[in-house]
């Protein structure tokens, strides 16, 4: 696992007592799906010349998030709520027939289970969308609680998301680890105040700086992901090399 490491706080010593996973391009490979869910939205507001590279600056926002963005953009009549219930729609229609889980981080969530850590997944899709991928990806059970942003206030990269979680599961932000793939969740891990392992979809070079600010950065992102490498990590409060 080749990794670029730094402390937030070189001189005191972190304890983790709860990892937060996100689920889009953390724990599943969700982001092709989420992209033609978008791409046939748009097409069926005349915009036809959507492309993978234009869907990347949205990473990381939630769905609703980004409709409105597109809602804005391209000055789509149709209310937000029914754009929304259309793409998740969509989207579970993609996803059923395609989504994969990332085997190292699924054998990262095992081990973890196995050694009592609280687990959460806090993430910007839909509760709907979250409960049934989890459902056919047989991971619901492995997750103390799961959060939607949609239900929470603003979604990443405020905080808002990760701050309610650790609040559920009574754990003070300073002793929550989260893994995130994306700047927005990068960002708001850091502002909630916790400490983040960053495995970053995408190139490096392309990366946004808050990324070089995460507690552990995987530089190629899923490809120098190891689960063994990582819970080690974890288990000696980040001080494992």
């Amino acid at each position: 696992m080749h990794c670029i490491k730094e402390k937030k706080n070189s001189g005191e010593k972190r304890e983790f007592k709860a990892v937060i996973f996100d689920l889009d391009g953390t724990l599943i490979d969700s982001e092709p799906n989420y992209f033609e869910a978008f791409k046939r939205i748009l097409e069926e507001h005349g915009v036809t010349d959507y492309t993978a590279k234009m869907n990347r600056q949205y990473y990381g926002m939630g769905v609703k998030e980004v409709l409105e963005a597109f809602k804005e953009k391209y000055h789509i009549q149709a209310s937000i709520d029914a754009i929304v219930a259309k793409s998740n729609k969509y989207y579970l229609d993609f996803a059923r027939r395609n989504t994969i889980v990332f085997p190292e981080m699924f054998k990262l969530v095992k081990k973890l289970k196995a050694s009592c850590y609280p687990l959460a997944l806090a993430s910007g899709s839909s509760l709907e969308i979250i409960e049934d991928i989890l459902a056919a990806a047989r991971l619901g059970d492995y997750f103390d609680l799961i959060i939607s942003s949609e239900k929470v206030g603003k979604s990443k990269p405020e905080p808002d998301v990760f701050l309610e979680t650790a609040r559920r599961l009574a754990v003070e932000p300073a002793h929550c680890l989260v893994l995130e793939d994306s700047p927005y969740g990068v960002m708001a891990a850091q502002r909630a105040g916790m400490s983040c392992i960053a495995v970053p979809s995408g190139n490096l070079s392309a990366l946004h700086d808050c990324f070089f600010k995460a507690d552990l950065l995987l530089e190629n992102g899923m490809s120098d992901f190891s689960a063994d490498k990582a819970f080690e990590w974890i288990q000696s409060d980040g001080l494992a090399v």
